[in-house]
């Protein structure tokens, strides 16, 4: 007969938080809408899972003209491997929506971050708030993170050399994980859309994932460290996005999350683990206000989603943290769909 012994362990308590409602960057365009059809004994009708209607028009803002995020609180205490105590995080594009949120989820799992995002000045803001937060949920606290804001054009493999370069010199010399949240999306019809304005978009969310991930890898080689990279993609690079005409992110999406796993493959032998997490729809300050804006787009997009919900930003929380800590030792090359089901019906 065999006998098996176990013992319950007392995780170290993690502080509360829950998510910020903030928009990633977007180009004004304007989206009009088709809605399919189904018959029901021979008379055609709406169908109960249609994606759009002709009357709807989604406009998205221009620029930087967005709100500015705030902490969010989440429940205490998890497994040990779950904590990141003594790892330092890099998120790019993590002074906003949800490379913010992410940010604050590994923060209060332990983490010192590094914001690195195209808007200094924001990133500076988001790095006072995080720790200012921070402060707030732990009074007691005797150690605080160290959150640091640096200012890059993830585009650019000269200005990502010299960003990574700068957080290794403020952070101890290690980095221990990588959150590429950097990213955009934009409408336009395949036939008009500009040459300069794909090639942007390619160069932030494809060529930045990859620039990023390169200058982290070399410093995790050298110094032989393990480490974890976690790439934001979308489920729009598993599906085709309706009524938004917009192949080019589609494709970049995909393109990362391939990426992910050749890189998995690739850098396995130096224990670095790359994953990707592919968001659905998020209840973002963008996202809602379209939606107050359109409550017949609100109802139909609910209505294509399982979970009958569109995410909140929180809800990538856990999945950061999970890919970017011990708890996932043995989990790479993945890609972790929080969508609430969509892309599977």
């Amino acid at each position: 007969m065999f006998r098996a012994a176990s013992r319950l362990r007392r995780a170290r308590p993690l502080q509360r938080s829950r998510g910020a409602i903030i928009p990633m960057p977007t180009i004004v365009r304007s989206v009009s809408t088709t809605r399919p059809l189904w018959k029901d004994d021979g008379e055609t009708k709406p169908g109960q899972f249609a994606r759009t209607d002709p009357s709807i028009n989604m406009d998205y803002p221009a620029g930087w003209d967005l709100p500015s995020s705030n902490p969010v609180r989440r429940y205490r205490r998890t497994l040990k491997s779950f904590s990141l105590e003594g790892k330092v995080a890099v998120v790019t594009g993590g002074a906003r929506g949800l490379g913010y949120v992410m940010t604050q989820a590994l923060v209060e799992s332990g983490a010192d971050a590094a914001i690195v995002d195209l808007d200094g000045e924001e990133a500076v803001k988001s790095a006072k708030n995080l720790l200012e937060h921070f402060k707030g949920e732990n009074p007691d606290a005797e150690c605080l993170p160290t959150i640091t804001a640096h200012t890059s054009d993830v585009s650019s493999p000269t200005s990502v050399r010299s960003t990574i370069s700068e957080i290794l010199t403020q952070h101890n010399s290690h980095i221990d994980i990588l959150v590429t949240s950097a990213g955009f999306t934009e409408t336009f019809k395949a036939e008009d859309y500009p040459h300069d304005r794909m090639q942007k978009l390619w160069g932030v969310n494809v060529d930045g994932t990859y620039f990023c991930a390169v200058e982290v890898a070399k410093h995790m080689i050298e110094r032989k460290r393990p480490g974890s990279m976690v790439f934001i993609g979308s489920m729009s690079g598993s599906i085709v996005n309706i009524p938004q005409p917009q192949a080019p992110y589609n494709a970049a999406k995909a393109a990362v999350r391939h990426l992910a796993s050749s890189l998995a493959v690739e850098w396995a032998p130096h224990g670095i683990r790359v994953n990707c997490i592919s968001p659905g729809y998020m209840l973002t300050a963008l996202t809602r206000k379209i939606l107050d804006d359109n409550p017949d787009l609100n109802a139909k997009w609910t209505s294509l989603i399982p979970q009958g919900r569109i995410g909140n930003p929180e809800d990538l929380m856990g999945a950061v943290v999970f890919l970017a800590s011990g708890a996932s030792n043995y989990v790479t090359g993945a890609d972790l769909r929080v969508d609430g089901g969509y892309t599977v019906t």
